[in-house]
């Protein structure tokens, strides 16, 4: 499976700011941009609205719609209003969400391994242009079809960490999407769960420059206060772009397909580190 780079636009930059990164992937020749959607930051259809249309021929991936938050028949309307619009290029992703947020938001829900499962089948029946009648624990669908179906396949890549959810991603999705920080333990049993020939995604928080590896620390501490100081035995990477792609390597060998960059919080000029990925970093890695 070929390996792809992409840049991830995380919620920490401000809206204004999605298209020109968007054009600054494209103009760098990365493969795909990867946008979130985290309670309450930015909208993952609406950022991938706006980067598909800024944008003429990088894969843009939502990585990844909560299920708690958004009725299944509106979620495979707009991403199909999407591939329709402009096919071929949409890589749509959902999970659990944060358990926190979606309690604040009132939607937490007993089982939410019961809930992905029946959304995420419910989904791809509705992309696929079936008419939908379901009666689940969660998901509930009277003769629900798609008006405007896609013309081709959206892949639909779910979320997942532990191995129940894994597994889950494996059987039903078109790829599993991890998260970012992840120590490399973690990243091998997914990749071990998720089996040879699963699309396997992941976050990757990366910087250059001669404090790269502090900055990487400090992000990775950010989200895993335990890290042990030289960020050692994590998938994250930093260095010059020989050492950088490396590191990529060694994921990909771990089984990595799609590999996101992640800018530090303090990246001083993020198109200028996203043209070093383009010029530097890939034409490293090979085809």
């Amino acid at each position: 499976m070929p390996l792809r780079l992409g840049f991830v636009f995380t919620p920490a930059m401000p809206p204004e700011r999605l298209r020109p990164v968007a054009r600054a992937v494209e103009q760098a020749g990365l493969d795909e941009l990867w946008v979130w959607e985290d309670c309450f930051t930015e909208s993952g259809i609406a950022s991938a609205a706006l980067a598909l249309g800024a944008t003429e021929r990088i894969t843009v991936g939502i990585g990844l719609m909560p299920v708690p938050l958004r009725n299944v028949a509106l979620t495979a309307m707009e991403l199909a209003t999407l591939e329709r619009a402009i096919p071929g290029r949409l890589i749509a992703g959902v999970g659990h969400g944060v358990q926190s947020w979606m309690g604040q938001i009132g939607a937490r829900v007993e089982s939410p391994v019961t809930l992905l499962r029946e959304y995420s089948t419910a989904l791809r029946r509705l992309l696929d242009g079936e008419t939908v009648t379901v009666d689940g624990r969660y998901v509930r669908l009277d003769g629900v079809a798609l008006g405007w179906p896609p013309e081709g396949r959206v892949p639909v890549m779910i979320g997942g960490g532990g191995p129940v959810t894994l597994r889950l991603a494996a059987e039903l999705g078109d790829g599993v999407l991890l998260a970012n920080a992840l120590t490399l333990d973690e990243v091998d049993a997914a990749a071990s769960i998720a089996g040879s020939g699963t699309p396997l995604m992941a976050n990757i928080i990366a910087a250059t420059g001669a404090d790269a590896a502090d900055r990487v620390h400090a992000d990775l501490l950010s989200w895993r206060a335990d890290a042990d100081p030289s960020a050692r035995g994590y998938a994250v990477v930093s260095g010059d772009a020989a050492a950088i792609a490396e590191q990529l390597r060694d994921l990909a060998r771990r089984g990595v397909t799609n590999l996101a960059i992640e800018a530090t919080r303090d990246e001083p000029d993020v198109d200028g580190f996203i043209a070093f990925l383009g010029r530097e970093v890939r034409p490293l890695l090979g085809d």
